[in-house]
């Protein structure tokens, strides 16, 4: 029995609340359960300087955990002067994510940052992030689009995240944070709305995992996706 009290192969409850940020061009508050997520998508008129002169545009993002989002506060990581490996990590994993279905020379010479700060963290703080971001994307480029700044949306699919595991033997998804801690193995998969992998993080925290048990954890990652797509499907209709 998962502590969740959920079926093997059952996300936590899910939503997408967009427009949530009154300044931003797009924005989506993401919830996977206890996980919220605060995503806003920012527009640059200019590109990073090393694509000057490309035709090309960028997508980045940025991630951060608010301090009391865990149940002891955390300090700002403003106060040692750089982000931890794992926020450099977890953004440029959300960056990879959103720009591998995203036309960049349909956005011309300029960039988008998605931000993507968690507000309340209990496993899955990447995943739902970056099933938010593409929201909070979406936005941006329609606004960008209803004030004839591109012509075409730069959006080639849908991308969205989520995490499976071996707990206590069982193959199951979207880990929460008393599952992600227990776990004998866990992973992330990043996945295309058309089914294709953009990544796989996968971790055995005490026992190796058998290839057999890593197509099964794939599996129920497709399965959960499909269904975090047609959210967002949902969502922006």
């Amino acid at each position: 029995m998962r502590p969740s009290k959920r079926a093997a192969d059952e996300l936590r409850p899910v939503s997408l609340e967009r427009a949530v940020s009154r300044y931003a061009e797009g924005s989506c508050l993401v919830s996977f359960g206890n996980t919220r997520v605060l995503c806003t998508a920012s527009l640059e008129e200019r590109g990073p300087p090393w694509l000057r002169g490309s035709g090309k545009g960028w997508v980045t993002a940025e991630y951060a955990m608010l301090p009391r989002a865990t149940h002891e506060r955390t300090r700002r990581e403003i106060g040692s002067g750089k982000p931890s490996g794992r926020t450099q990590e977890i953004q440029r994993l959300i960056g990879r994510s959103l720009r591998a279905v995203t036309n960049l020379p349909a956005l011309g010479e300029r960039q988008v940052t998605v931000d993507c700060d968690v507000i309340q963290a209990d496993g899955g703080t990447r995943t739902a992030a970056i099933t938010g971001a593409w929201v909070a994307l979406h936005d941006c480029f329609a606004w960008m689009r209803t004030r004839s700044i591109i012509s075409v949306d730069p959006l080639r699919d849908h991308v969205a995240a989520v995490s499976c595991g071996l707990y206590k033997g069982t193959p199951v998804l979207d880990l929460d944070y008393a599952e992600d801690s227990a776990a004998e193995t866990d992973a992330n998969f990043v996945l295309t709305g058309r089914g294709g992998i953009v990544e796989v993080q996968g971790t055995a925290e005490m026992e190796p995992f058998s290839q057999d048990q890593l197509l099964e954890l794939l599996r129920l990652a497709r399965a959960g996706t499909d269904r975090l797509v047609a959210l967002q499907r949902e969502a922006i209709a």
